[in-house]
């Protein structure tokens, strides 16, 4: 049950943060608090179990370099927190369909050569879990990448807002192949979407009537420099807005709730900030307005959450679970196929870790350890 094998499709800030952090936390000590994690341990799996086996872009800037090298490569900019020696993994050249938009292809070229053969090198490094990191607005793209998932036999993370997970259609296409899916659209630990649904929520249980919301995110990113492109919006904009009105019991008026990206900062590089204002009224009629600002390193803010989905994933791949997976996409995702509350959404997942969980060792296997 050992090492959980880990492919990843689009080697940017994100595949930063997560092969980084998967290295500096190898040696986080079980049943205490470590910052910046939500589990060391998860049903017997810690994060050092993680092993990349495959990485998949195509830049040509990354194509063919080692793993530990191409998470550094320009223009990933998010914070480095941690060297990590050399994988043995190379960069294969991906498919590119439509995930290189109008303004990343000012900045990366595509690498030259034939798209890898995927279902094979997935098949050949024994790949439990594929990683999703394609840029929003990869449609076609993502499409593409899961038929290769379900030929090679891997369960599936969906972290970018283009619906899979939640879609009917692919939900039996993977309980067919007697596969997980998790999706879709990776929330962060403590970021935008995550505190705007909390404070909804808090509004709504104390009885405040929330009338006019916005949240307004900018950053330094590729993901905010692609995003300037409007047509690769709509499904990122449909997701942050259904994960925020999900917490309510009634309607909002599409004038009264703007939640999406706003603009690009070149030199923010992979810093966000936030905007939320919310407007309601509270007891007598009277007005209430709340403003806040949240400013965090976006991809590092996601990692921890992904190191959970994958594990939570090979925990479905061990008992036999098909299809989308309920308390994890319910808890990792802001477009699950169900909306929860989070403190629904929270049990939901820790029942399920319990109930998926490796068995405990025996002690000749604690002291062979």
């Amino acid at each position: 049950m050992g090492k959980i094998n880990v492919a990843i499709i689009g080697v940017g800030n994100c595949a930063s943060s997560l092969v980084q952090g998967v290295h500096y936390y190898k040696d986080a000590k079980e049943g205490e608090f470590v910052p910046g994690l939500m589990h060391v341990n998860l049903g017997g799996y810690h994060i050092r179990d993680i092993n990349f086996v495959a990485a998949f872009d195509i830049d040509k800037n990354k194509v063919g370099k080692d793993l530990a090298e191409a998470i550094y490569t320009k223009p990933n900019n998010t914070y480095v927190f941690c060297q990590v020696p050399s994988t043995g993994v190379k960069v294969e050249r991906g498919m590119t369909h439509d995930g290189l938009g109008k303004y990343l292809s000012q900045i990366i070229q595509k690498a030259p050569g034939p798209t890898a053969d995927i279902v094979g090198i997935l098949k050949e490094t024994k790949t439990d879990v594929v990683l999703n990191y394609l840029p929003v607005g990869s449609e076609e793209g993502t499409k593409w990448y899961v038929e290769q998932v379900l030929d090679a036999g891997c369960g599936f993370i969906n972290c970018i807002p283009q619906f899979i997970a939640k879609e009917k259609y692919w939900q039996k296409r993977f309980a067919d192949r007697g596969l997980p899916v998790i999706g879709d659209d990776i929330k962060s630990q403590v970021g935008a979407t995550i505190t705007h649904r909390v404070l909804t929520r808090l509004f709504r249980d104390r009885g405040v009537k929330l009338e006019h919301t916005y949240q307004l995110n900018f950053g330094g990113n590729t993901d905010f420099y692609n995003m300037l492109e409007r047509e690769r919006l709509e499904s990122k904009k449909i997701s942050k807005t259904t994960a925020v009105t999900s917490q309510l019991d009634y309607q909002l008026d599409p004038d009264d709730i703007h939640v999406g990206p706003s603009d690009y900062v070149p030199w923010l590089k992979d810093r966000k900030y936030c905007h939320i204002k919310m407007e309601g009224r509270t007891f007598g009629d009277v007005p209430l307005m709340l403003e806040m600002k949240l400013e965090v390193w976006d991809s590092p803010n996601s990692a921890g959450v992904v190191i959970d989905a994958i594990r939570c994933c090979k925990l479905a791949l061990n008992n036999g679970l098909k299809g989308q997976l309920d308390a994890p996409s319910a808890y990792f995702m802001k477009s699950p196929p169900v909306q929860y509350t989070d403190d629904e959404a929270h049990k939901m997942v820790e029942d399920f870790i319990k109930a998926t969980a490796l068995p405990a060792p025996t002690k000749k296997q604690e002291v062979a350890k």
